[in-house]
């Protein structure tokens, strides 16, 4: 049987260049990075190698980049981080309403602890309004929080003069690019961004390392005590193999970036296209072409459940999702295509395939010729599909 990865935005295959290096780091060089030994330096200048790294595929400098565990650890830093910062400038907070859970959790829990915070709306295709934002905004406003693109359906984000209209005010703004790293050109400054999320795993790169870019100049409380890394911002000894791995991964991903999203929209679009062609009653989520991230598909099939769709797919060896994969346990639909105007029921039969480099043309045509034959199978078993036609 084919066995067919179509789930990049849950996690990526780790590239054989970055485990070989990693591996290094296991195994030769695992000193302390704060120890003065020879060791320790070693794995030091290794983690501010690929600190460069790191800052050059966003166009920040190195000092500017704190490494954390993760994209969730990195947003809950930056937006609690700010939020108690600037707690006597204002406790008012703004962020959309497709954010992910990582975000609407924190902002949430910062609303139970004295906080004010306005969830602002998306339009039909999963986009935010500059002008929704721009008058959102109060005297008391401190943070601005807008993913740069979703992880969901694709849409992307007009970041940059959301940005500019925070810089005008003096407010700090936060974005969310743990899915648009490596995607899509990156420059923390072009964008008037403050504080910026990334993740490694999406990447290709190991799990359970991300960074947060904090502006020069910009102060944010720690959450983390204990010790003096990462600039006392981060406490706690450097996940110093995923880190080196992390920076190998945002070189490769600089390098790679346009010949590879050429290639993925092309496979993007005949996926879209053959769909369309092959099965009735399907909405696609989100909106197409340059407002969509290269490699993202989420497509609503009428009368058909997303879990049983999952699991024939997987029946015939193609991995997909029906959304964020941190929320795959989830019975509830997806709050991102509610907040797109979705009713339940469609929701419930949303599919999410998102590409990677390794995706070939065979594999697609794969794709095409088996998903038709569910959605046929799902949907004689379903007595609203024999009632609608």
């Amino acid at each position: 049987m084919k066995r067919i990865y179509l789930d990049h935005s849950a996690t990526t295959p780790v590239d054989p260049q970055v485990a070989e290096l990693m591996m290094v780091y296991f195994t030769e060089y695992y000193g302390n990075p704060s120890s003065v030994h020879s060791f320790g330096r070693q794995v030091h200048k290794a983690i501010d190698e690929a600190r460069e790294q790191v800052a050059s595929l966003i166009g920040a400098n190195p000092s500017e980049i704190t490494f954390t565990s993760g994209g969730t650890e990195a947003d809950n830093l930056a937006i609690q981080g700010a939020a108690r910062t600037r707690a006597k400038k204002g406790t008012h907070l703004i962020t959309s309403a497709i954010e992910h859970h990582a975000v609407l959790d924190t902002f949430k829990y910062l609303a139970k602890n004295g906080y004010e915070i306005t969830i602002v709306p998306v339009d039909e295709e999963g986009l935010v309004s500059v002008q929704d934002i721009e008058k959102a905004i109060r005297p008391d406003t401190i943070l601005i929080s807008i993913m740069h693109a979703n992880n969901e359906v694709g849409s992307i984000q007009p970041v940059a003069e959301i940005g500019r209209i925070a810089r005008e005010k003096g407010i700090l703004f936060h974005v969310d690019a743990v899915q648009s790293l490596g995607k899509l050109p990156i420059d923390v400054n072009q964008m008037n961004v403050d504080l910026l999320t990334i993740s490694s795993h999406k990447i290709y790169g190991p799990k359970g390392v991300g960074a947060l870019y904090i502006r020069k100049g910009v102060r944010i409380s720690s959450l983390v005590f204990g010790g003096s890394q990462e600039r006392k911002v981060r406490s706690g000894t450097e996940n110093a193999p995923g880190i080196i791995g992390f920076g190998k991964a945002c070189e490769l991903a600089g390098q790679r970036m346009a010949d590879e999203n050429i290639e993925l929209v092309r496979l993007r679009d005949k996926l879209f296209d053959g769909i369309l062609a092959s099965i009735d009653r399907v909405k696609v989520n989100g909106p197409r072409g340059a407002k969509r991230l290269p490699n993202n598909v989420n497509i609503s099939i009428n009368f058909i459940e997303g879990e049983s769709l999952l699991l024939s797919l997987d029946l015939v060896g193609i991995a997909g999702s029906s959304g964020s994969a941190c929320t795959s346990g989830s019975l509830d639909p997806s709050h991102v295509l509610l907040a797109m105007g979705l009713s339940h029921e469609v929701a419930h039969g949303s599919l999410r395939l998102s590409l990677g480099r390794q995706n070939t043309d065979e594999e697609i045509d794969y794709v095409l010729q088996e998903l038709p034959k569910i959605v046929q199978r799902l949907r004689e078993m379903s007595p609203l599909y024999h009632k609608a036609i």
